[in-house]
């Protein structure tokens, strides 16, 4: 369940599955023309037999995506970190992306709408997206280039704290993240100061840090109707659908600051582990109560609520998770591959993009990479860095912009689409073989 995944070990973890790839490469081959590739990868770093291409660039900050049944690529915006190559700020946009002759870059580059956070589903017609704080939906037909107007889903979402809002569409059901506002649940004046302790009971979670389930076909909701699926999860970014079995999974961002409470700088660097969760009905993964502890590898009780790093008597009956990263790393998106072009190696598992982090001071700061982790099962078994490259902490990129990993989305052919808020690029990867 749990890895120790510093980039080093986790690119020597990779060579592993690379090798795996290199000797299955003469009995795969890819079900769809080899896509034309940028020379250097589009400055990514990937396996052997893979290679990147910029499918679209300057975007301001595209976050979470879908791809319609005809390749065309739908992207939501945030407003707050897009700006365009003047460095003027951006408002966030719905936006359609087309490639028309297959070249593997966007002709078409169309916003349809206004949007923001990272809110996106296509489903029984439409495409529903976040704005602000609601959730709205267009009619949508496939091949279309614009839009009606928007019918409101919900409405009133509560602002402060988290508020990324990021959804999936399972059928007639909406299912929402509703991240925490605050780091472990202190009264809100209290917030991330020091030593304050945690709400007991914490109130919040009756209205935040889990999963709400609405009725995707009714209009005019409020966040009072729809029903608490899961609890216990301060912000899942990645709130994400396995289509074998179309059960709801995430990576949760733990919380910050355990230096505060006479942790060491390492300890406070390495923890709480940012979980990967099988989401059920009725779950609860302990959200302020406890964090996973990578050193115990366990729940433990948070010391806002009288833990020591090591005793967990708050976390009985809590759910663990499929999968322990190291902390803050910032994953946003999950990605369940089930095309076939790629080889077989990638087919039983998720792609993990892991945004970055700021704060594991005194240890070398993490993420910046789309991961690979390996299920079986519901458990997490092992995990490489499959696409690397990205800006780290406060570095620019080859072209002098930074590159964080954001979103994550299947081609029609097989490709996988990795979304670039910081530098407003999208990338696409493909498998050529060898």
């Amino acid at each position: 369940m749990h890895i120790r995944l510093t980039r080093a070990v986790a690119i020597a973890a990779g060579a592993a599955i690379i090798v795996v790839a290199a000797a299955g490469a003469a009995r795969f081959r890819p079900a769809a023309p080899a896509v034309p590739c940028d020379p250097d990868n589009a400055g990514l770093t990937l396996p052997p037999g893979f290679c990147a291409i910029v499918f679209a660039d300057k975007l301001g900050a595209p976050r979470h995506m879908v791809v319609a049944a005809n390749g065309d690529v739908l992207v939501v915006g945030n407003p707050y970190r897009g700006s365009d190559s003047a460095g003027t700020r951006q408002p966030g946009s719905l936006t359609l992306l087309r490639d028309a002759d297959g070249d593997g870059k966007a002709e078409l580059v169309r916003k349809l709408a206004p949007a923001s956070g990272s809110g996106i589903a296509l489903a029984n017609g439409y495409v529903f997206t976040s704005w602000g704080t609601n959730i709205v939906r267009y009619k949508y037909a496939v091949g279309a280039t614009d839009v009606g107007a928007p019918d409101t889903v919900l409405s009133g979402i509560l602002t402060g704290g988290h508020s990324a809002y990021n959804f999936v569409v399972i059928g007639n059901t909406l299912y929402m993240n509703v991240g925490s506002r605050t780091n472990a649940c202190q009264p809100p004046d209290q917030d991330r100061k020091g030593k304050a302790p945690g709400a007991d009971p914490c109130v919040e979670l009756e209205t935040r840090a889990g999963v709400w389930a609405f009725d995707a076909n009714r209009l005019g909701q409020k966040p009072t109707d729809g029903q608490r699926f899961a609890t216990g999860m301060r912000n899942s970014v990645s709130l994400t659908v396995n289509p074998r079995d179309n059960t709801l999974w995430a990576t949760m961002h733990g919380r910050d600051q355990l230096s505060d409470w006479g942790f060491s700088a390492e300890y406070n660097a390495n923890n709480p582990a940012e979980q990967t969760n099988h989401i059920l009905k009725g779950d609860d993964f302990g959200w302020p109560y406890c964090y996973w502890s990578n050193e115990e590898k366990k729940l433990v009780t948070a010391p806002e609520y009288g833990g020591d790093g090591k005793q967990s008597a708050r976390c009985v009956g809590k759910k663990q998770p499929a999968f322990a990263s190291p902390g803050h790393m910032a994953p946003n998106d999950m990605l369940f591959y089930t095309g076939t072009q790629f080889p077989a190696e990638y087919r039983s598992g998720t792609f993990i993009a892991f945004h970055g982090s700021w704060n594991r001071a005194p240890l070398p700061q993490a993420g910046f990479n789309v991961t690979y982790l390996a299920l079986k099962g519901d458990r997490g078994t092992a995990a490489s860095v499959f696409a690397d490259g990205f800006s780290i902490a406060g570095a620019a990129g080859r072209d002098g912009r930074l590159h964080r990993p954001t979103g994550l989305a299947m081609g029609r052919d097989g490709s996988v689409f990795v979304s670039d808020d910081a530098g407003g690029t999208i990338y696409k990867i493909s498998y050529r073989g060898k």
